[in-house]
């Protein structure tokens, strides 16, 4: 059975990206498309920020046909705001809209915006309903299971949101004092599935940085779809292998070193082209470690990319990389 928000169909058992502040923008949007993520959302996008038209804000509105279905995830404090926030953002034609409840920065938080609601669910409840009154597109929210361990109150949370009309829910399985820390604790999520007064797919967050934890997980915890964040950074092949593995069971082999280098290229090349030569090559720079962890002896590579600030050297760069990690002169190392 297939998993729909609004008139969206997922498919039976959707990977959605999550939004990620600083990561998730559409260079790296596009390489996790190419290797089946299902759904993804924008970095999450201050309504304040669009309100006052700051151009860092407008610049995450911008979506492209080849991501879709593509949400955007606003954040703020202020029900009017958000109202006002969700008016602007749905003429930039999402497929849905998302609202964060869930991040625990302190400088989102401590401002009575994101996971700082859930100290309000009152207030949370009315600016959720503002919200779906505000747009016609779908409205989706993402949250943590409480504040912290005494006020874990995800199960109301999850009752009056889905009252107010929203039509999927994403959980992230830690509260809000955990941070990232610890392990994500999805019990509570697979309870919400469960209540039979839910009726909205429940999707879980928080962990999942493998194939056999995602198998797992779907079982045990009965989620609608999973969310996958962190473990996606520099490694979007994670989609395409969990994929694999629920429709035949096997394991896919890891990506070839081609494979990394030229989802690398691709995404160096998708930065440029959006955000200017200068601005696409710094910002890339923190991708590079990722998306050639493990190999040996790798750091004067790493050392020479995040320096260079040419695209035709980066090039050269990533095809001696391409060269020297190939099989062929792993053998050649060996003989």
């Amino acid at each position: 059975m297939s998993v729909k928000i609004g008139n969206i169909d997922l498919g039976a058992f959707p990977l959605l990206l999550a939004p990620m502040e600083d990561v998730s923008d559409p260079p790296f949007r596009f390489v996790c498309k190419q290797n089946g993520a299902d759904m993804m959302y924008t970095e999450f996008i201050s309504s304040e920020g669009l309100i006052r038209d700051a151009a860092k804000s407008r610049a995450k509105l911008d979506i492209f046909e080849y991501e879709r279905p593509i949400g955007i995830q606003i954040f703020g404090s202020e029900i009017d705001h958000m109202r006002e926030a969700t008016e602007i953002a749905t003429q930039a034609n999402p497929d849905l809209m998302d609202i964060n409840y869930g991040c625990p920065v302190k400088n989102v938080a401590c401002r009575g915006a994101g996971s700082a609601l859930l100290q309000d669910i009152d207030k949370m409840v009315k600016m959720t309903a503002a919200v779906v009154k505000a747009t016609h597109l779908p409205v989706t929210v993402k949250t943590r299971l409480g504040w912290d361990d005494n006020t874990k109150n995800i199960e109301e949370v999850a009752e009056r949101l889905q009252d107010t009309g929203i039509q999927a829910l994403t959980i992230h399985g830690r509260t809000r004092a955990q941070l990232y820390k610890g392990e994500a604790d999805w019990t509570l999520i697979r309870e919400i599935k469960r209540n039979p007064r839910i009726r909205i797919p429940i999707f879980g967050n928080g962990d999942v940085d493998s194939v056999q934890k995602a198998a797992d997980w779907r079982l045990e915890y009965e989620v609608d779809g999973i969310m996958i964040g962190r473990a996606a950074i520099g490694y979007p092949w994670i989609f395409r292998e969990i994929k694999y593995f629920y429709n035949t069971g096997k394991i896919l082999p890891p990506p070839t070193i081609k494979e990394r280098v030229d989802a690398c290229r691709i995404h160096l090349e998708k930065s440029i082209a959006w955000k200017g030569e200068k601005t696409g090559i710094f910002e890339m720079r923190r991708h590079y470690a990722n998306y050639f962890k493990g190999l040996p002896d790798f750091k004067s590579y790493r050392m020479q990319l995040v320096k260079e600030e040419k695209p035709v050297i980066i090039s050269e760069l990533l095809d001696e990389i391409s060269v020297r990690y190939s099989p062929s002169a792993a053998l050649g190392e060996m003989a």
